[in-house]
């Protein structure tokens, strides 16, 4: 029914390599890490980064898209806000923080042309 001291002893002492055995079973988890951070979270920072560059250089004139989906043209940049001209005489206040995309004055040419 118990095992007796002797067995218990030899147990123990067949499991002398445990480092190694650790290093190699953490190895596929830093592998997984390694090739999420190529693929997912490195590309995602830099697309970040160039939209933080494109809503700190808007100004009057251009084209926005809002997060919430609207679309209109700049008329008026502040500090922390712009004015946005989403058609006749219908203008609205919006937080630079809520543009999900900026498009240049002049934007890009007509597929037809």
């Amino acid at each position: 029914m118990f095992a007796t001291p002797a067995y218990a002893q030899t147990a123990g002492a067949a499991s002398g390599g445990g480092t190694t055995g650790a290093i190699v079973s953490l190895l596929p988890l830093v592998l997984i890490f390694v090739v999420f951070y190529f693929l997912m979270i490195r590309p995602q920072q830099k697309r970040m980064k160039s939209l933080q560059d494109a809503v700190g250089g808007v100004k009057k004139g251009d084209t926005v898209v809002t997060a919430g989906g609207l679309i209109g043209k700049v008329t008026k940049v502040d500090e922390t806000e712009v004015e946005i001209e989403l058609g006749t005489n219908v203008r609205v206040r919006a937080i630079k923080a809520t543009l999900a995309e900026v498009r240049p004055l002049g934007g890009a040419k007509p597929a037809n042309d």
